[in-house]
């Protein structure tokens, strides 16, 4: 009897499939690392990371797209061998099967052999680190078991439970994405804090171009007006969210407030476990160093800056 030809969309419907298939398994793999990253931070990996900019969106997209990919590739190719029970033998099935029961066997091999390594180096095991090797075995092996019961024809004998197995991997898929905007809070929310140090940032600079100012002219200046384009070198930033100019007023001989209207408080990715918010004076009306703080609540803040003459000192006195 002739061996089953291989046709082009036999072809293609296989490796399609296995693209889908282990592009959505990397993508959930890292989407939940990111995740027990932000729950569970560590002195490495905490800091000024927003999640969105750190690969979730593009892992989230991913899941998005390639696993409903994955779904109705491979029902494609099960309505094929129902239909012809000779596809079931074609050598691309043989070799994408025994493929992918190498790679995930492979990846339980190098997660036990990481986790001892660490154990038995002494290293410390931290939550994170158990969590995400836990992860990557439990996937595997999932993946290793699903792969090894339809080689041994496991899901013809039992169509019901495949049907049920990929309903289970597709409320697990939409669960995790949900989970996250719980977890890590919605794009809107990550889009309001990236507003939000953007208008940071920009105080930062006006700020700076103040004590510029203080310096060449041994004063403040009565209005932001005066630290335009001639300092800068173009105009002063505005919020680009309302596109309105920030707030500047001058409380004192050489204090000032920086005021502007935020979204929420203080991203939590934004915050370093060696950071602490430190209290701004509420007047400051002698020459003292004000801690430069940017911590914020949610509305409008100000930001109570002094100058400090010993550490700006003025080199040009103004004519």
């Amino acid at each position: 009897m002739d061996k089953p030809r291989v046709t082009p969309k036999d072809f293609f419907l296989w490796a399609g499939a296995m693209i889908a298939l282990y592009w959505s398994v990397i993508a959930f793999i890292f989407l939940i690392f990111n995740y027990i990253d932000y729950t569970f931070p560590t002195p490495l990996s905490f800091g000024p990371i927003d999640p969105y900019q750190s690969g979730v969106g593009y892992e989230m997209a991913s899941i998005i797209v390639m696993l409903p990919t994955y779904l109705v590739l491979m029902w494609f190719i099960r309505r094929d061998i129902k239909h012809d029970h000779t596809r079931k033998n074609i050598w691309i099935r043989r070799w994408a099967l025994i493929l992918t029961l190498f790679i995930a066997g492979i990846t339980v091999a190098i997660d036990l052999i990481t986790v001892l390594t660490t154990f038995l180096n002494g290293e410390s095991f931290t939550i994170s680190f158990a969590l995400k090797a836990l992860l990557v075995l439990l996937v595997a092996a999932a993946v290793f078991m699903h792969f090894i019961a339809d080689f041994r024809g496991y899901w013809d004998q039992y169509p019901e439970r495949r049907r049920s197995v990929g309903i289970a991997v597709a409320v697990l898929a939409v669960a995790t994405i949900v989970a996250g905007f719980f977890i890590i809070g919605t794009p809107m929310q990550a889009m309001n804090y990236q507003f939000d140090e953007q208008k940071v940032s920009d105080l930062q600079n006006i700020q700076a171009d103040i004590v510029s100012y203080w310096q060449q002219n041994g004063k403040l200046p009565t209005s932001l007006d005066q630290i335009g384009q001639p300092l800068t070198g173009g105009t002063l930033p505005v919020d680009e969210q309302t596109g309105q100019p920030y707030t500047y007023t001058v409380v004192g001989k050489m204090s000032f407030k920086l005021c502007a209207n935020f979204n929420a408080a203080t991203a939590p990715y934004a915050i370093t476990q060696d950071e602490v918010t430190a209290p701004i004076p509420a007047t400051a009306g002698a020459p003292v160093d004000i801690p430069d703080s940017w911590y914020h609540d949610a509305g409008e803040q100000c930001f109570l800056r002094a100058i400090d003459p010993a550490q700006y000192p003025v080199v040009k006195t103004a004519q």
